[in-house]
């Protein structure tokens, strides 16, 4: 059975290594190639977009892809828009791997909003000492709000013209652990985080060491992202694979 993991994640990567040994599926997994140094994976890979939804048709049909599996970040909207259109273009089964949200706990200081510019927004006139942590696609929004002193924790340097003024970039890639995370926001007397809900174990730690500082972080809701079939761990997704590889379940 010929499988297609849509990456990019620790849940793609994750995903890869139970199938990488397993004779029963020929698994290749596609990076959006917006990390230059992405970790090496056990399986095929393959880097770059498809070219819209009538690129990634032509992708399953030209490679004979039996199944596709998205476990792509859970704010990449479009790739998974183009992901279920395919699938039902095609008759391809998919299923989505969906990390689950945080959840609020006792002590969380969040105020959520809806979009990146609408953070921004909500920081406030007062100049603050604000933690980015959402990636480098949306940086220059806060280009908007250039009174604060923004610190940005990336794995690649921003390409995007109109960045802050006052930013500070840090690159570093996950996962962290909450000493370091307690540690990071006391030396930069941060006073305020804005974040993504990006979900999983990766990046939760600077939200438990914020609640732990009693630090508000301003989070990022999600978008709605079209979905195939859910599952929510890699080991799910192998599950959903085997059933999917019965003869009388094709197409399910």
């Amino acid at each position: 059975m010929r499988v297609l993991i849509l990456g990019g994640t620790t849940e793609a990567s994750a995903l890869a290594r139970l199938l990488a040994d397993d004779a029963r599926f020929e698994t290749t997994l596609s990076l959006a190639g917006r990390t230059s140094a992405p970790r090496a994976q056990p399986i095929a890979t393959r880097v770059g977009g498809f070219g819209g939804i009538d690129g990634q048709v032509r992708y399953l049909r030209d490679h004979g892809i039996d199944a596709v599996i998205d476990a792509t970040h859970p704010y990449a909207a479009q790739i998974s828009a183009h992901a279920v259109a395919a699938s039902a273009e095609t008759g391809i089964a998919l299923a989505s791997l969906v990390r689950r949200p945080w959840q609020r706990q006792d002590g969380d200081r969040w105020q959520e909003v809806a979009s990146t510019p609408d953070a921004a927004a909500a920081l406030g006139a007062a100049p603050r000492r604000v933690f980015l942590s959402l990636g480098r696609q949306d940086l220059h929004l806060f280009a908007t709000a250039p009174q604060h002193h923004y610190i940005a924790r990336l794995i690649e340097m921003p390409q995007q013209v109109g960045l802050p003024p006052d930013l500070v970039l840090v690159r570093q890639r996950g996962p962290f652990d909450l000493e370091a995370e307690r540690r990071l926001l006391v030396d930069e007397r941060i006073e305020v985080i804005v974040s993504k809900n990006s979900g999983g174990d990766a990046t939760y730690p600077k939200i438990a060491a914020a609640r732990a500082l009693v630090l508000p972080v301003v989070m990022i809701a999600r978008p709605d992202k079209p979905v195939g079939h859910v599952v929510t761990s890699a080991e799910d997704a192998v599950n959903w694979l085997v059933h999917a590889r019965s003869p009388s379940r094709r197409g399910v």
